[in-house]
């Protein structure tokens, strides 16, 4: 692809403020870009940014023929507005959407025809492709109805001939409503919330969640006195945490780790993305 392009594939992210999560994920997405023999921009704007600011620079990049994807670091800063997000992903030229995120995309997304499909709920399915058996026939059970995965993991489940759920705070008895699915998605960023008795015995579970958890007393609770996680609180201040709780792993037939499991997949699937947009762009 370098070779017939004369460049390699360009991926650029925009990075607003100064959140630490944040600033992992992307340090992350430029290592594994650059592994991978992609050229990775990162755009960096303060916290006192406004979204004028952003939209400028997205603006920028729709125009700048040597980038081929562009993505936006979520969260963006809080200042910024409950729309601010919305106002962003909007911007950015659906060819260049390797989030998937614009609304032309996510309408490709809905009637099946996705080229760049949300990165983390198709790292998802590839993780259960590859080592949760069959998805066809299945019951799906998803835990959360973002925009970002939830919606979009119920509509690739269902691509995919499964029988989804999606759950939500709303939801009336939702562990028996849990405790039915033979696959289980969980993207609510609440550490230990899906507990063993919401589990159907050898169901597969998948665990989205990824929360930076401090307090020590929280993470013995839930890993033990003994657990390494405590030292890495000493170390760093924090754990990341996912919603699925350790015991779930005495009835699944099989769970994902938090840290390690869909997170390594998001961000191959992010570099996939781009690949796509690159040859889609120059018809290589």
């Amino acid at each position: 692809m370098t070779t017939a392009l004369g460049r390699p594939p360009a991926l650029s992210i925009l990075l607003v403020g100064d959140d630490p999560a944040s600033q992992v994920y992307v340090r992350n997405k430029e290592r594994a870009g650059g592994e991978a023999g992609l050229a990775v921009t990162i755009h960096r704007l303060p916290s006192t940014a406004a979204v004028d600011d952003v939209l400028a620079l997205v603006t920028a990049l729709n125009g700048d023929d040597r980038c081929d994807g562009i993505l936006v670091q979520s969260p963006l800063p809080r200042a910024m507005g409950k729309d601010a997000s919305e106002r962003v992903f909007d911007a950015i030229a659906p060819e260049k959407d390797v989030d998937g995120f614009h609304p032309v995309n996510v309408g490709r997304l809905v009637q099946g025809r996705s080229s760049m499909p949300p990165c983390t709920p198709t790292g998802v399915i590839e993780l259960l492709r590859r080592d949760g058996g069959e998805i066809a026939g299945k019951h799906a059970v998803v835990i959360g109805r973002s925009d970002i995965v939830g919606k979009p993991m119920a509509l690739l489940l269902l691509q995919r001939d499964a029988t989804v759920t999606i759950c939500h705070s709303r939801t009336k008895d939702l562990a028996a409503v849990v405790s039915r699915g033979d696959i289980v998605v969980s993207a609510i960023g609440r550490p230990g919330f899906v507990t063993a008795d919401m589990i159907k015995p050898g169901a597969v579970v998948v665990d989205v969640g990824t929360t930076p958890v401090s307090d020590r007393s929280v993470v013995a609770q839930l890993f033990g006195a003994d657990s390494p996680r405590l030292a890495t609180i000493d170390r760093k201040g924090s754990t990341v945490v996912g919603d699925v709780h350790p015991g779930v792993l005495e009835v699944a037939s099989a769970v994902s780790p938090v840290p390690g499991g869909v997170g390594p997949l998001t961000i191959a699937m992010l570099l996939k993305n781009t690949l796509a947009a690159a040859r889609a762009r120059t018809g290589l």
